[in-house]
């Protein structure tokens, strides 16, 4: 696939970026599809449209395998990863109880600053909702997840929280993919920085949960 083919995609970065960047920029690539599950990552080709080096390209790449996105074989370079129906049904139904018990936790212990940080995020999301404009939408739709699962204050909970939606990146991205869709999961955060407002941790736990369930029926028949 010739990656240049889109004008979407920013390509170029600068020489002197650090490999985090780098990763950014690849990881953006799989979320969005130019990098399809499955695909071998053409480490020349990559090499020179992203205007970079071996070593920060290759920091990025196991920065990457340790997200889960890619995997790395000696010998025979890296392929991005390719999830099965299974795979992503288990990590919904783990993720959903999860971040229920996040929301129901988060309720009792985020303080009334920390809830109004995460009603400015979904106010910000709800911008990009509004201009249509996904990928950063997604990326604070992720920042969301994640910022709840933190105010729950379970330290063990937010590490496999951002383990598991790390490996799902693509897959949440996914679900958005139509306007229903994309509606639907709207309404549901509308739902949720409600509930987690008047910190009615039962139904923001609900809402978490139905919101995962949700998330599989939007992505199970592009799998």
């Amino acid at each position: 696939m010739d990656l240049s083919s889109s004008s979407a995609m920013p390509l170029q970065i600068k020489k002197e970026s650090l490999h985090d960047q780098v990763a950014n920029r690849i990881r953006d690539l799989i979320i969005e599809g130019y990098l399809e599950p499955g695909s071998r990552i053409d480490e020349v080709q990559l090499l020179e449209q992203l205007g970079v080096s071996r070593t920060p390209f290759r920091e990025a790449l196991r920065t990457l395998a340790a997200e889960g996105l890619i995997v790395i074989q000696p010998s025979r370079g890296a392929t991005v990863r390719k999830l099965s129906p299974q795979d992503v049904f288990s990590m919904l139904e783990v993720l959903g109880h999860l971040e229920k018990l996040a929301g129901q936790t988060a309720c009792a212990r985020a303080s009334d600053e920390d809830i109004a940080g995460m009603r400015a995020l979904h106010e910000e999301m709800l911008g990009y909702y509004r201009k249509r404009d996904r990928l950063p939408y997604y990326k604070l739709n992720q920042e969301f997840h994640s910022r709840l699962a933190a105010l729950s204050g379970n330290e063990t909970l937010q590490e496999i929280q951002q383990n598991i939606q790390g490996r799902l990146k693509r897959i949440r991205f996914v679900g958005n993919g139509t306007e229903d869709y994309w509606a639907e999961a709207v309404a549901e955060h509308e739902q949720m920085i409600a509930a987690l407002e008047a910190r009615d941790g039962d139904r923001l736990g609900e809402v978490m949960s139905r919101h995962l369930t949700n998330t599989w029926d939007r992505v199970k028949d592009s799998l």
